[in-house]
């Protein structure tokens, strides 16, 4: 996306430095952003973009620099000076109230409470046409709380637009969107580029960055290390200035596929609210073998992971783990029955946020030994566990004294991955297990997934991503609406073959045939 080269500069950011103690986040960083552009800022976890947009979005102060938006200064430390200047910020974990509707979590903020009652049908109005132009379709009486992760990233896209955002700062902001819906927001996106609305794209997906961007920074260790025009570089390029070295892709092989080990058939489950269940679901899955599981979000993953990890029984059906029925199936049943989870939510449900390192890494084993002992806590033996899987799986921290919600975003999920592996499961569930990671914690994260299939764990891989699916997946079942398609081989059908199941379409046929 080519942009004038006589257009002014809307966003200017000088020598812009941010220390956390002895770790220096930012590094005189300098860049301008001109109107009609879209930057992509590049980086590892941990490089330093998002205390970067969080400076200039007015929640951290700098340390050092100064940011001057549409040639005035914006005073540092002041988020409701961004807004009022034009800044609007799409964070890659998500800041709605679970307890409001989707409606009220857009509006909050924007008139004063006495007023709220009174704007509402102009309100509701403006969200169902920013909805229509940008395809983010939600629906505004939903509870935020009820919404998936695609719906909730949806709101939170809309939250920023309502504001009538003239710079927006967009972070991971295709996560949960199906390629097709990627397509469309960057249709849309486009569009209003050619208006003037310039953008700061951050994401970890090479092809997207290509797509939209006109410039691409690349940050490392703080420090801005390069820059170039997006029709100047290539992937090969840019994953090379993001890690310093060459990136490897994964090994996949062949698999040598063993016993079933987690068998369901004509499994269903309650739907929770606007949650689907699960409709008649057979499964299985075998030792040495990743099965991925592709869908659009919202079409039973979580239902399904939910099951898996004993958090909710089946309504009907046969569900064996080992060869026999699970019987009183809760989360503690399934870690008994050496089932490790990598949860979706890294920060909702895989870690508590104000523990320690130490302290998250044994969440699922602290009543068991090493870690306890004639029911005393053996803090040394988890201090030992901690280091042992901070050096074994590269986490980047000042230590297993720590509090978790300090560190990267990859880094937080190879604590996790590490916790999950090392109690040796024999069946993992991987749920979006590199969401949001940068290129070489994703193919670390995937390498360790493949060394686990080949040591005879049974994987189940939930991803919306339909790249990671075809990379990693021995096996490819769809999802949709709470059915699941028939197995597919890997390499036996190609992204728009899958694409036709993830919209519903040849249910029909195969359940008639079934």
């Amino acid at each position: 996306m080519p942009t004038d080269p006589g257009a002014r500069a809307v966003l200017r950011l000088r020598n812009i430095t941010k220390r956390f103690g002895p770790l220096t986040a930012n590094d005189a960083i300098t860049f301008d952003l001109h109107e009609g552009e879209v930057i992509a800022l590049l980086g590892e976890n941990g490089a330093g973009k998002t205390t970067l947009m969080n400076i200039l979005f007015g929640h951290y102060m700098a340390d050092a620099g100064d940011i001057e938006v549409f040639g005035h200064a914006l005073p540092p430390g002041n988020p409701r000076a961004a807004l009022e200047a034009g800044v609007g910020m799409v964070h890659q974990h998500f800041t709605l109230a679970d307890n409001l509707s989707v409606l009220d979590n857009i509006i909050l903020g924007t008139e004063p409470l006495w007023r709220l009652g009174t704007g509402r049908a102009a309100a509701w109005a403006r969200i169902e046409q920013l909805s229509r132009d940008f395809g983010l379709a939600v629906h505004p009486e939903a509870k935020a709380g009820a919404l998936s992760v695609g719906e909730r990233q949806r709101v939170e896209i809309l939250k920023a637009l309502y504001r009538d955002a003239r710079i927006l700062i967009l972070d991971e902001p295709t996560a949960v969107l199906t390629p097709q819906e990627t397509d469309d927001l960057f249709a849309t996106l486009r569009k209003a580029v050619a208006r003037g609305l310039s953008i700061i794209f951050i994401s970890h997906k090479m092809h997207e960055v290509l797509a939209i961007s006109s410039r691409v920074l690349v940050l490392r260790h703080g420090k801005l290390v390069g820059e170039a025009a997006t029709a100047d570089t290539d992937r090969h390029q840019l994953a090379h200035l993001m890690v310093g070295s060459e990136i490897v892709a994964p090994e996949v092989g062949g698999a040598a596929p063993g016993a079933v080990l987690l068998r369901m058939r004509e499994v269903s489950t309650t739907p929770v609210g606007n949650a689907v269940g699960l409709r008649a679901l057979s499964l299985d899955l075998r030792a040495g073998q990743i099965t991925g599981l592709a869908g659009v979000s919202g079409n039973g993953q979580a239902a399904l992971a939910d099951l898996i990890a004993g958090e909710t029984v089946p309504d009907s059906g046969v569900f064996e783990v080992a060869g026999e029925g699970v019987g009183a199936w809760t989360p503690r049943a399934a870690l008994d029955a050496r089932i490790g989870r990598i949860p979706e939510d890294r920060h909702r449900t895989g870690t508590i946020s104000d523990f320690t390192l130490s302290e998250n890494a044994v969440l699922e084993a602290y009543e068991k030994e090493p870690f306890s002992r004639r029911g005393w806590f053996d803090w040394t033996a988890v201090d030992r566990h901690t280091r042992a899987i901070i050096e074994r799986y590269d986490v980047r921290c000042p230590g297993p004294d720590a509090r978790i919600r300090l560190l990267s975003g990859g880094n937080m999920q190879k604590l996790i991955l590490g916790r999950a592996l090392e109690a040796e499961p024999k069946i993992i569930l991987a749920v979006q297990p590199v969401r949001g990671l940068d290129i070489g914690a994703v193919t670390y994260v995937q390498n360790r997934l493949i060394e686990a299939r080949d040591a005879g764990a049974a994987v189940l891989l939930i991803s919306e991503d339909l790249d990671e699916i075809l990379t990693l997946a021995d096996v490819i079942h769809v999802i949709s609406e709470g059915r699941l398609s028939p197995a597919f081989a890997r390499g036996t059908k190609t992204p728009a073959e899958l694409g036709v199941w993830m919209a519903g379409q040849g249910f029909g046929e195969y359940s008639h045939a079934a």
